[in-house]
């Protein structure tokens, strides 16, 4: 009997901590929007690294996004585009962190992050992007109002 007790408290203190590390990894996992007088806004926490990590959608499927200003187009690694079954359109070379390499255009039909909607937004399918996360760069950004303060960015979108 203690030795299942132990076990499930060992379980519990894993899932406990496994959580509290993907938080800090992305602490905007439930994204929540305001709606004012023609806007929405959605608020947004970095992370430790000072990272804008979020979860959101491209064409109604979750996706985790980074925040990246440096990028000039989303850019998708080529495991998310596949789940997410983007076509891959014509071929370009672009420059990376880590040099220079082959993407493919597509694009995007829907983009959410809160209630904030984009449409039809300029994207990168890049094959050799390793991990899951979307990098959010400005074909997406430029579409709305961002500021940051501290830790905190406020991204806007006006809807008149």
């Amino acid at each position: 009997m203690l030795i299942i007790v132990w076990a499930a408290g060992l379980f519990l203190a894993t899932r406990f901590f496994g959580q509290w590390e993907q938080h800090q990894e992305n602490p905007n996992t439930a994204v929540t929007s305001e709606h004012g007088d023609g806007y929405v806004e959605v608020r947004l926490a970095s992370n430790r690294q000072g990272h804008f990590v979020m979860t959101g959608q491209i064409n109604a499927h979750p996706v985790e996004f980074m925040l990246d200003t440096g990028a000039t187009n989303v850019a998708i690694p080529e495991g998310v585009a596949q789940t997410l079954r983007l076509e891959r359109g014509a071929k370009v070379e672009v420059s990376t962190a880590n040099g220079r390499t082959d993407a493919f255009r597509t694009t995007l039909k829907r983009l959410q992050i809160g209630d904030i909607v984009l449409n039809d937004v300029r994207a990168l399918v890049v094959p050799g992007l390793d991990g899951d996360q979307v990098l959010l760069g400005m074909s997406a950004i430029q579409q709305l109002e961002f500021t940051q303060r501290g830790g905190t960015l406020l991204l806007r979108q006006t809807t008149k």
